[in-house]
């Protein structure tokens, strides 16, 4: 199942790749040949679609690595640090386009046979919607944060290409060549947010920040649906994201009498209830004896 899920992100990191190295050659022929600085920036923003594509792709594979005696939790985070390279590629591609967009909206440029462009960023839209959709509903089914990131940016194309779109239009209707730098501008701000979004949450995760409180609860509700007698309680319950997968470790005390093997055989059906209810988590019980824990320092002793 693991390795399916593997080849399953490789695969659709690869259909990102190819549709946004053929939108780069569209876009690109369509700038020269309109002179639309908005056509270009998407074209540049493509590139940067490109480049964290490629990202993307060699994150999931170096994540599917098994874990090694430098790297003994594994490499999942591999895919959180590519998301996190990734924004910073989208801030920087937003930094070139204001750049050119602001030149171009003092100095003025002409824009020749607009209706090429507008087709061309037609084209781009319908791809970008349709890719961006399947990569997202399969970085959901994987729970791949570099899949996710990426149909983010193929997301935030879509929609740039939409406010170029007006632009383009609007540079046809009124034959003023400032809606498109106002266009380039507009998509230049949709680039910033996405960027600054994608680096809030891959940051989250680097800095072992804690899941949501319904993953929290989902593992409370497990615990007291398998807990058994012998259990007299838990404390320190932490939980923490790598990659596409959770790291949970919690401590568990038995009541007086428990022998150390039925402790243990206890800990591990805990442990599997766990990881049924948390796909992909990897469960780490500490096992103790019933009143060892000092409340004040270690929390109040939850009985499930």
């Amino acid at each position: 199942m693991s390795r399916l899920r593997s080849s399953g992100r490789s695969a659709t990191a690869m259909v990102s790749v190819v549709s946004n190295s053929l939108l780069i050659v569209l876009k690109l022929v369509a700038g020269v040949l309109t002179g639309s600085i908005a056509i270009l920036t998407e074209a540049i923003h493509s590139g940067i679609d490109l480049l964290a594509s490629l990202i993307a792709l060699f994150s999931v594979r170096k994540a599917e690595e098994p874990a090694d005696a430098d790297h003994p939790y594994g490499h999942e985070k591999a895919e959180n640090v590519a998301a996190g390279a990734e924004a910073m590629l989208i801030l920087l591609g937003a930094s070139i386009v204001v750049i050119e967009a602001v030149r171009r909206l003092f100095e003025g440029a002409e824009i020749d046979r607009v209706g090429i462009g507008i087709v061309v960023i037609g084209i781009s839209i319908a791809v970008n919607l349709v890719v961006s959709t399947f990569v997202a509903r399969r970085a959901r089914s994987l729970d791949s944060p570099a899949l996710e990131a990426d149909a983010a940016h193929l997301r935030a194309d879509a929609l740039t290409s939409i406010a170029v779109l007006v632009g383009l239009i609007l540079v046809q209707v009124t034959g003023s060549s400032e809606w498109d730098s106002i266009a380039a501008l507009t998509v230049a701000g949709a680039i910033v947010y996405t960027g600054v979004q994608l680096a809030l949450r891959s940051s989250q995760v680097l800095m072992d920040a804690a899941p949501p409180e319904s993953e929290l609860d989902e593992i409370e509700r497990a615990i007291a649906a398998a807990r058994p007698p012998e259990m007299a309680g838990y404390h320190k319950l932490r939980a923490r994201r790598a990659g596409a997968r959770r790291h949970v470790d919690l401590h568990v005390q038995f009541r007086t009498g428990t022998t150390l093997e039925e402790a243990h055989r206890l800990a591990h059906a805990l442990r599997d209830a766990i990881q049924a209810a948390v796909p992909n988590a990897d469960v780490l019980i500490h096992v103790e004896p019933e009143g060892s824990y000092r409340e004040t320092l270690e929390g109040p002793l939850r009985h499930g």
